[in-house]
């Protein structure tokens, strides 16, 4: 799961994508967001991809701070879910970055 943007700005003020990618079946999902805080990538992880999908059993993120953010780390402990990292270049993580290339392309 990252960010994606600054991307121009929508009719409705989106300017961002959290992007989700299932590293199993290659599925890939991007919902728009306004800003980056990390309440707003929490709330649409949760209403986005939790309520449709379950709840994972991991997520593999960067290191961004809407990810190492408390509300965050409180959303995956309540749920139980195991929070993996890369490290702090955009290079290891090569699946969502390569669909971060395939949506700008588009």
């Amino acid at each position: 799961m990252d960010v994606l943007g600054p991307l121009p700005i929508t009719l409705r003020g989106n300017k961002y994508l959290l992007v989700v990618v299932d590293c199993f079946t290659k599925w890939v999902e991007a919902f728009p967001l306004k800003n980056i805080r990390a309440k707003t990538i929490a709330e649409t992880f949760l209403n986005q991809v939790i309520s449709r999908h379950g709840v994972p059993l991991e997520v593999h993120t960067d290191q961004g701070r809407n990810f190492e953010s408390k509300i965050f780390q409180e959303l995956s402990r309540l749920l139980g879910i195991k929070k993996m990292r890369t490290a702090p270049h955009p290079q290891s993580d090569g699946q969502v970055e390569r669909q971060h290339q395939t949506i700008l392309n588009y």
